[in-house]
């Protein structure tokens, strides 16, 4: 098709928004070089044919046995296809790919689409393209597109701090010191006593029934240490210098428990 000059392309812009979308479809399969290729006015080496879509090989293959799916019906993009008519590509392009593996003896086949301009769709009618792989071909560089090691380090980082922080999971940070510092500081503490478990420090308190037991032995002990008073208080023991009381009678043999009280007064 030969270039237009500018005068005509706007009177061509023109023409085609005052189209109908019927109309504009019906100009698009007119100016369409695959449309011209199924219908048999281009000639080509056709692979495929039924009642829906149509296989050829391509002009310019990137390997050989490069095969293009078209839907006979003229659609620019994917979107405007019809469910069935999609899955019926899809259905004859896993047939052909089982085709090319056993002739031509390939490893693998990749299905390819472009789909819109920016991902790279050249042609004006959608087309699957079936690609055949062999083991080395270096058709796709994969290699050259995998990310980086040190940024799939970073993004795994990120990812992982993002995660903790929406899970409320806090971060432990470990201060890590030179190795002559680690030295050191082991040394140190090296000589430290380690301290007992709280268990042996603390004495457990008595129980209940252990208080009440131990309360009448006290309680019957105090009239043995009253005696024992008594007697050191004696006039009789040489040995005390306490004052003998007034009221104090002179034997205590006869002495009651009032009168041995009388005495700690």
């Amino acid at each position: 098709m030969p270039e237009l000059t500018e005068e005509q392309r706007k009177q061509l812009e023109e023409k085609i928004k005052k189209m109908s979308p019927e109309e504009l479809k019906e100009f698009q399969k007119q100016q369409c070089i695959f449309c011209q290729i199924i219908s048999g006015k281009v000639p080509s080496k056709k692979v495929y044919d039924d009642d829906k879509c149509i296989a050829v090989l391509d002009i310019a293959p990137a390997s050989k046995g490069h095969l293009l799916i078209m839907p006979k019906e003229h659609y620019a993009i994917m979107p405007q296809i019809p469910d069935k008519e999609i899955g019926h590509l899809f259905l004859v392009s896993k047939y052909l790919s089982q085709v090319l593996l056993k002739v031509l003896k390939v490893s693998g086949t990749n299905v390819f689409v472009a789909n819109g301009a920016v991902a790279g769709q050249r042609a004006q009618h959608f087309m699957l393209h079936l690609i055949p792989r062999k083991e080395g071909d270096k058709l796709i560089e994969v290699e050259d597109k995998l990310i980086d090691a040190g940024l799939r380090a970073k993004v795994k980082e990120l990812v992982e701090k993002r995660l903790k922080a929406l899970l409320g999971v806090k971060e432990e940070k470990q201060a890590t010191l030179p190795k002559g510092e680690q030295k050191a500081s082991e040394e140190t503490f090296a000589d430290v006593p380690e301290e007992e478990p709280a268990e042996t420090k603390e004495e457990e308190p008595e129980s209940e029934e252990e208080i009440a037991e131990e309360e009448p032995e006290e309680v019957e002990e105090r009239p043995a240490k009253t005696k024992k008073a008594s007697k050191k208080s004696s006039p009789k023991s040489s040995s005390s210098k306490k004052p003998k009381p007034k009221d104090e009678p002179e034997s205590i043999g006869d002495a009651s428990l009032d009168d041995i009280a009388d005495l700690f007064k």
